[in-house]
């Protein structure tokens, strides 16, 4: 074999070697590396301009990987979560008896005041009963919306209103909807209506509320190994308490509108048997 021949033979042989050696570390990291979905509250844009800071700080700080995957809808990026396609998530889409059995693990949940289901009306809406919203398009952020959707609607439903359903695809475009004048009515979380109204200066009537219930569930799925769920968790309910992870906080929470004492602390899931019992007695298309 001549020299230029045995040359290239010899930095093949190094880049093969080398690549062997690296291959197990990059399968490593890539398998350290999970999904993160929660559910589509806001645009796109606003809630990327919320999690991303903070998913950000809990990978840094936990040393668990997270990348954040939202898609078009909330009944896309719960479809992303069905098909499991994702392994951490911020949810209540996840809690009717057959959703349970996929073995999804509350670990957390954001710390907020009490959140209702409410039908809502702008302030200046003629409408002041839900019997008035019959034959009348009320909009929804999507078919997957537990508090802004299910629990509205099947009062509609349990009180015989035969008002038209309308999704938006989040809650911004279903009030954006409500304020236009192309629905008669909203069915939304009250926590983002609030939201929504300060940052967007709108004021508007509630015809209706829910009981209250506890914000959404940070959750894990099954697959997780147990040590990277309680690092996670861990970060998520440290980060108030961390000056870094306090300001990061209270920057995001303005972006959509919370209060900066929003903040995340650990759960068991046992704030979330509400959401199980509607189940038991919901209208069949809703279950």
């Amino acid at each position: 074999m001549n020299k230029s021949l045995f040359s290239l033979a010899k930095q093949a042989l190094a880049h093969l070697s080398l690549a062997l050696c690296l291959t197990p570390a990059a399968q490593a990291a890539e398998e350290t590396v999970y999904r993160f979905s929660p559910v589509n509250q806001a645009s796109i844009a606003l809630s990327a301009d919320y999690w991303n800071p903070i998913v950000a700080y809990v990978s840094s700080t936990s040393g668990v990987k997270l990348v954040l995957k939202i898609g078009r809808t909330s009944a896309d990026t719960t479809a992303y979560v069905l098909a499991q396609e994702v392994e951490f998530v911020f949810s209540n889409h996840l809690f009717s008896p057959e959703r349970d059995k996929l073995g999804w693990k509350v670990f957390g949940r954001r710390l907020t005041p009490a959140i209702h289901g409410q039908l809502i009306v702008p302030a200046d809406s003629a409408t002041t009963d839900i019997t008035q919203l019959g034959g009348k398009e009320v909009v929804y952020p999507g078919p997957e919306a537990f508090v802004s959707y299910k629990l509205p609607y099947a009062h509609l439903l349990n009180q015989k209103v035969d008002a038209k359903v309308v999704f938006a695809g989040n809650t911004d475009a279903a009030l954006a909807q409500l304020f236009s004048g192309r629905a008669a009515a909203a069915g939304v979380n009250s926590q983002l209506a609030e939201n929504y109204g300060r940052r967007e200066g709108k004021k508007y009537r509630v015809l209706w509320r829910s009981e209250p219930l506890h914000d959404l569930a940070l959750m894990a799925a099954a697959k997780v190994p147990e040590k990277d769920v309680q690092a996670v968790a861990k970060a998520f309910a440290g980060m108030h308490k961390d000056p870094k992870g306090q300001a990061i906080l209270k920057e995001v929470s303005q972006h959509i509108g919370l209060t900066q004492e929003a903040y995340f602390i650990l759960s068991d899931g046992s704030e979330y048997a509400p959401y199980r019992k509607f189940y038991q007695t919901a209208p069949a298309q809703l279950r």
